[in-house]
């Protein structure tokens, strides 16, 4: 029975590796398994597990998330703020690569959606980048790489979505990534303040000229609405998290609000991009779900074979300390991210290891962060980093995929170190919760 649940997992592993749905593998090979080792009484509960998915609040934040990040993409907000931001970093070497990293992180924080901000900022950005005489390497890797900090700066799709499967509170995951998605936007800063040291003609400044025209026909209070408005969305979300004014699902909703009136005044919002935003976030959500109903029935089976049970005597009988596993877990998470999506990590791979963890006493606050560092440079890591994608499809003619490639490898080796780092100090992601903690008392 053991060996049966672990058969099944490489099952579902090689078929999706051969391009089958995610949803319907996991939900298929769940109702094979249950009509072979189960009785009827397998589908009672796997009903009663859909429903407690379905009675779930927290799982509400993930739709209202995709609808905040929606909007502001297909309202202009965010290539507004791409536009301002690079003309005031632009006097300076590197201040356009500047400008996409700090942009990055605020599309991060008021979107969430790794998609929508790499090709906003691939359109936007990479043909001024070029135009300006920046090395493709360097403009391609700081865009793919800016735009994957969705992964860890709440809120974050993932972040909802690890405190789900690993069963921890979202809003502990918000306050503890803060800090550590803050600093890899340091980190990248740092590497292009390097770059434009030691190779200045790869990070050219822009010249005075564009500038000057720049600021001749932009208002005053125009560069106040560009960054003050997207600022006090990012603020309203996240600190009613933080200070415990609202769930992470009620700042949520007022997020999605807030997207949406901030739009209006805009100028930037209309039936039609509604309608047209609505659509797809429901298309976004039911892929979400299609894979976390599969995922679920999947998780029964493997429980139901004790394939846990399995694993977690494999793992007693090798004498694996706890930070072997760890570093054990992150390893195959980074080598699965070469090969599968981020969703697909979280709900099949995850819930396996869930039960070690607390057998072994790991802090699941701790794992969650690294886990969604993790699956953040899995964005990045040819040869399925949906990041290296999305920039691909919007890329001009003379952009190669090698350039796109060998752009991320600096920012892949950053946040790997970074990875090192917290697992060295776990405490790090606490400083920020501790501050709240005292504030809150």
């Amino acid at each position: 029975m053991e060996s049966a649940g672990l058969f099944l997992f490489l099952i579902v592993i090689v078929l999706i590796l051969f391009g089958y749905p995610v949803g319907l593998t996991l939900g298929g090979i769940s109702i094979i398994a249950g009509l072979i080792f189960f009785d009827v009484d397998f589908f009672y509960l796997v009903s009663l597990r859909i429903f407690g998915i379905m009675n779930n609040f927290v799982l509400l934040a993930v739709p209202l998330f995709i609808f905040m990040g929606l909007t502001l993409e297909k309202s202009g907000i965010a290539e507004k703020l791409l536009d301002t931001m690079a003309i005031l970093f632009g006097k300076i070497r590197g201040g356009l690569a500047y400008s996409v990293i700090i942009v990055g992180g605020m599309l991060a924080a008021s979107t969430g959606i790794v998609g929508a901000t790499v090709v906003t900022m691939g359109l936007i950005s990479l043909p001024t980048m070029l135009k300006r005489g920046y090395d493709k390497k360097i403009a391609t890797g700081v865009i793919a790489s800016s735009g994957t900090l969705g992964q860890i700066i709440p809120p974050s799709v993932v972040l909802v979505l690890l405190g789900s499967v690993l069963n921890i509170s979202v809003g502990d995951l918000f306050t503890s990534a803060l800090l550590p998605g803050l600093t890899l936007v340091f980190l990248y800063t740092i590497y292009i303040w390097l770059i434009s040291i030691i190779k200045p003609k790869m990070v050219p400044a822009m010249p005075e000229k564009e500038i000057k025209k720049f600021k001749k026909d932009t208002t005053t209070l125009e560069l106040i609405k560009t960054f003050i408005l997207p600022f006090v969305l990012i603020f309203s979300v996240l600190g009613s998290i933080f200070f415990g004014i609202a769930s992470p699902t009620e700042a949520a909703g007022i997020g999605a609000f807030g997207a949406l009136v901030l739009s209006y005044f805009e100028g930037g919002l209309n039936i039609k991009k509604i309608d047209t935003i609505s659509l797809d976030t429901m298309k976004l959500t039911s892929i979400v779900f299609m894979i976390l109903l599969g995922a679920t029935s999947f998780s029964l089976v493997f429980r139901g074979l004790e394939g846990d049970k399995f694993i977690i005597d494999l793992i007693y009988a090798s004498n694996l300390s706890p930070e072997m596993f760890t570093i054990l877990v992150l390893i195959i998470v980074f080598v699965a991210g070469f090969f599968i999506d981020f969703i697909e990590i979280i709900f099949i791979i995850v819930p396996v290891i869930t039960p070690i963890l607390i057998a072994l006493n790991i802090d699941l606050l701790w794992i969650g962060i690294m886990l969604a560092i993790n699956l953040q440079t899995s964005f990045l890591t040819p040869p399925f980093g949906f990041s290296l994608f999305y920039l691909k499809s919007v890329s001009p003619k003379g952009v190669k995929t090698t350039d796109i490639y060998m752009g991320i490898i600096p920012f892949v080796v950053i946040q790997l170190i970074f990875l090192v780092f917290l697992f060295l100090n776990p405490d790090f992601i606490y400083v920020i919760p501790d501050i709240l903690k005292s504030y809150n008392s």
